[in-house]
């Protein structure tokens, strides 16, 4: 079901709004949702509010396989400390597989898009299919990259998912903040091997 709304018309009055009170708002359109997350740096900041706000709400871990160990400790740590409902899809062929075919393609090389495809993309539309969700919560900010400053705290995905995002107008200054406050933790070391740099997109959020 696409969620028909005024998404201009929402993002001015959202604009004003906390992070609880969006997702809030959100969570009252539709039974069907889900949360992504890439255990990065910020990740406990949206996974702790849906602990109290939604905690059975699914989230969805695409492991490419190539995490660092730190954000695998990261995750398990979230995990544990949240009880999270922790859906993983990984890619169809092995890490082992992958780089014989392919190596670790920097961005530049050509075989970098097919290396996306494999070990992100794929299992990202395979959740997609599986979860058919309405509704799905991202923690993307504006600031990060020049696509995601085209977007909004609402947007919709290709496929007409109501694509929400509590925190995208906070700094990393604010989320820092939050983090100490409540004693959470910061996955510093975070690497994400498809993304590669920080100012580029992975590719789910282009889905």
């Amino acid at each position: 079901m696409k969620i028909d709304i005024d998404l201009a018309y929402y993002n001015q009055i959202l604009k004003d709004k906390s992070p609880e009170e969006i997702i809030d708002w959100a969570l009252k359109l539709s039974e069907k949702k889900i949360v992504t997350t890439s255990f990065g740096k910020y990740s406990a900041v949206l996974l702790s509010t849906f602990s109290k706000k939604d905690p059975d709400i699914n989230v969805i871990w695409c492991d490419t396989g190539f995490n660092l160990s730190e954000t695998y400790a990261h995750a398990a740590y979230l995990q544990n400390r949240f009880n999270l409902n922790l859906n993983t899809y990984v890619p169809k062929q092995t890490r082992a597989y992958v780089e014989h075919r392919l190596g670790f393609p920097s961005v530049e090389e050509p075989t970098h898009e097919e290396f996306t495809e494999i070990v992100k993309l794929e299992p990202f539309r395979r959740a997609l299919k599986e979860q058919s969700p309405d509704i799905w919560f991202t923690n993307i900010r504006v600031r990060k990259t020049e696509y995601r400053n085209s977007k909004d705290i609402l947007s919709l995905s290709k496929d007409g998912i109501l694509k929400v995002s509590p925190f995208y107008y906070w700094s990393d200054e604010e989320l820092d903040e939050l983090l100490e406050k409540n004693h959470l933790p910061k996955n510093t070391n975070y690497f994400d091997p498809v993304k590669a740099l920080e100012n580029r997109e992975c590719g789910i959020h282009l889905q």
